[in-house]
């Protein structure tokens, strides 16, 4: 039996539908140009290393990067990680932020500033192409849109895997 709905439950489905198919757009959008697609497509192509953050669940509060007496260190809600450079805790400070826990790192240091750079390029592309797409939203409808891609790259980004522990070395 079809039970007629309410009102208020039928904006709430046409709204949820709205922010999917916004959703859709938007990773299209993005295409290979997203974090997930960075990832998969540059980083795990390359020799990489894992490299394990103890963050803590989905949610890390707040990342931040201090420069400190002793050196870099990438601050995860109350935990510490030092860090050997700035773009090392720039490039695990996006990973940290979509709460990640294992991702693989580039063996190449030489390659961290550059992918650091597209990654917070692609975080800032998606926030902006959410904000561009639905001028008329309120913050918070926003800030969920941003929040739903976030646990989407996510999703795709430990789907991939953080690779091995050890990089393989022809020999």
């Amino acid at each position: 039996m079809n039970t007629p709905q309410t009102p208020q439950k039928k904006d709430k489905a046409v709204k949820k539908s709205i922010i999917d198919q916004t959703i859709e757009e938007i990773l299209a959008r993005l295409g290979d140009d997203s974090m997930a697609g960075i990832y998969r497509h540059r980083i795990r192509t390359m020799r990489t290393r894992r490299y394990e953050m103890p963050a803590p669940g989905s949610r890390p509060g707040r990342i931040e990067i201090m420069h400190t007496l002793l050196g870099i260190e990438l601050k995860i809600g109350k935990r510490r990680l030092m860090c050997p450079d700035l773009s090392t805790a720039r490039y695990l400070s996006i990973f940290a932020r979509l709460g990640l826990i294992a991702v693989a790192i580039p063996y190449d240091i030489t390659r961290v500033a550059r992918l650091a750079d597209d990654l917070e390029s692609a975080w800032f592309r998606m926030v902006r192409l959410v904000e561009e797409s639905r001028p008329e939203a309120s913050v918070q409808s926003i800030r969920r849109m941003v929040q739903q891609l976030e646990e989407h790259q996510r999703l795709e980004i430990e789907a991939i895997g953080p690779g091995p522990v050890s990089p393989q070395f022809n020999r």
